[in-house]
């Protein structure tokens, strides 16, 4: 999950494009797509923007940034005539809480197509869900033996200093911990006197997930609640590491996409979202970024579904974010995060 917006960030932006009556309109050959770089950037490229838009005239280009100035820009943005973007990707419980901004275009099966293929569970009335993977527990089979069977086994006392958060999924945090006793998506409470019991218990907090990465690989730590998709990476970057979904079922994490509505080539833009849920790009993104598909139409190897997907027994017990839950106690939760467990 995204973090929330960063309120000084969200006033300097907002100042600077008050004094801009409209972004110009651009040629209708050109699409921007607000997204990340990186791996993820280019797979972009080479799935999608090379091999279908190129060919068709459409030049595409990418607006990259983290979530939080990419949002920030979009709010800006959304009493223009014609924004910067025509596509921008996001974390789904952000893209749920600019949807209560009214900043989205609808999104269907008649302006996307291929959203006939995507599960119910992960459909969305104004983005689609172009990957998924789910929070699980991650532990180092040479140092447990007994692979762990719920959240709840992070706070054993024999597994003292050995587990490890990532600060970068706060929100994710809570929930396992609230899963792990009592709450559920749309009550988090139960998991704060738990996360500070941890804290007791000598949990290690690391600034990302990179960071969290090495101490796996040190065996600094030996568990983790972490996303199926980098334990694949993990292992395919050599860390011993194992996956399992706990008893209470897996955390799904979705990266999503939406059209805005001041978006100047929406004709481009719903087709590059419909070409995000191509069973061709689906399959190829699981290869390359070990995320799972969200349609029900790509045809993965066996062995790397086994890594990167969920059974249709661990799919129905996803515990699905409840995104207005989120929308409305992401400030307090993090405040309480950063004052009262990590402080």
């Amino acid at each position: 999950m995204g973090a929330t917006l960063n309120r000084r960030a969200l006033l300097g932006a907002s100042a600077a494009f008050a004094m801009m009556k409209s972004a110009p309109t651009r040629a209708g050959g050109q699409l921007i797509v607000g997204t990340f770089g990186g791996d993820y950037g280019e797979a972009l490229q080479a799935q999608i923007d090379k091999p279908f838009l190129a060919p068709k005239g459409i030049d595409v280009q990418q607006d990259i940034a983290t979530q939080d100035p990419r949002k920030t820009k979009l709010i800006a943005e959304r009493s223009f005539k014609h924004g910067t973007m025509d596509v921008a990707t996001l974390s789904a419980v952000d893209t749920y809480t600019l949807a209560q901004m009214n900043i989205w275009d609808p999104v269907s099966a008649a302006n996307v197509p291929n959203l006939s293929h995507v599960a119910e569970n992960l459909r969305s009335p104004f983005s689609i869900p172009h990957i998924v993977t789910g929070m699980v527990v991650l532990y180092n089979p040479e140092r447990v033996k007994a692979a762990p069977k719920s959240f709840a086994d992070f706070w054993d006392p024999k597994y003292k200093g050995r587990v490890g958060l990532s600060d970068i999924v706060p929100l994710y945090n809570f929930a396992f911990a609230a899963l792990a006793f009592g709450g559920s998506m749309t009550n988090f409470e139960p998991g704060k006197p738990k996360l500070k019991e941890l804290r007791s218990l000598g949990v290690r907090i690391y600034p990302s997930n990179e960071a969290l990465a090495v101490a796996l690989k040190s065996e600094e730590i030996w568990l983790t609640p972490m996303y199926l998709s980098r334990s694949a990476q993990w292992q395919t970057a050599g860390i011993s590491v194992a996956a399992v979904v706990p008893a209470e079922g897996a955390i799904p994490y979705v990266s999503s996409a939406a059209v805005p509505k001041n978006a100047s080539n929406k004709e481009s833009a719903f087709m590059y979202l419909d070409l995000m849920l191509d069973p061709k790009v689906q399959a190829a993104f699981s290869e390359r970024m070990f995320y799972a598909p969200t349609v029900d139409n790509a045809a993965l190897p066996p062995e790397l579904m086994k890594r990167v997907g969920f059974t249709p027994e661990q799919q129905a017990k996803f515990n699905i974010p409840d995104y207005d839950y989120l929308a409305k106690n992401t400030p307090h939760l993090m405040d309480w995060w950063n004052r009262d467990f990590k402080g």
